[in-house]
């Protein structure tokens, strides 16, 4: 990624020449990783996941690799989370990172990563805590159009069962979330957004995620830009008009 000085636009650079042959999975070298980065880059790899599965271009790979991350990852951040020095649940949260990554280098992200990005490069947000704020918020924007596929990843997590019916299930997966941002004390707001730079926010987003992203539901900049007002000031606090 590099960012523009002075636009502080975030661009990504893609080409065949930059893929690795060979990827390094040394759980050893996480060991020091402090409980929030841990929290934040490892809900980086859920969304990656996320985003990934429930695009409009997908292949069985890539679905494959996208819920085997996300079981991985329900399974393991806790314990790395709170048990730094588990060398296996480390372990495992390097294979969910690596699955998610092959699975949303072939089938995209989508909006979650596109405000993310815009607010990484306008205020030198962290990433994976971007994502792990926002994440939730798109997922319940999106609404029925992803239910069946949020369904399968919450059988897959481990919060829903088989029988659970499609739209209960959906909402089990984007609670679990929400429950572990709480758990791992991470917030709903990016106090840094300024209500002036929401208009240019929303722009960047919009030029990025469209028509580079297979998104479930295409939304412009003006219907993306209450995102950043709930994002400045709270869910609780945004009348829902972006006042």
């Amino acid at each position: 990624m590099i960012t523009d000085a002075e636009t502080r636009y975030k661009y990504a650079i893609n080409d065949f020449p930059l893929i690795p042959r060979y990827a390094v999975l040394d759980p050893k070298v996480t060991l020091s990783l402090p409980p929030f980065i841990t929290a934040t880059t490892g809900m980086d790899a859920l969304t990656h996941a996320v985003e990934a599965y429930i695009g409009n271009s997908t292949t069985y790979g890539t679905r494959k690799d996208a819920l085997l991350a996300v079981k991985l990852i329900f399974e393991n951040i806790d314990t790395a989370y709170t048990d730094g020095s588990n060398v296996e649940a480390r372990r495992n949260m390097l294979h969910a990172s690596f699955y998610a990554g092959c699975a949303f280098t072939k089938s995209y992200v989508g909006y979650v990563h596109a405000i993310a990005h815009s607010l990484g490069g306008e205020y030198n947000v962290p990433h994976g805590l971007a994502n792990a704020v926002i994440l939730p918020m798109i997922l319940e924007a999106y609404g029925k159009t992803i239910h069946k596929k949020l369904a399968r990843l919450a059988r897959e997590a481990g919060v829903a069962d088989a029988d659970t019916p499609v739209d209960e299930a959906a909402a089990q997966f984007i609670q679990a979330i929400k429950d572990m941002k709480k758990r791992f004390g991470i917030g709903d707001t990016i106090p840094e957004i300024r209500e002036t730079d929401i208009p240019k926010l929303a722009h960047y987003a919009d030029k990025e995620a469209n028509p580079l992203y297979p998104v479930p539901v295409l939304m412009n900049a003006s219907e993306l830009e209450p995102f950043y007002y709930m994002l400045m000031k709270g869910e609780d606090e945004n009348d829902g008009t972006g006042n």
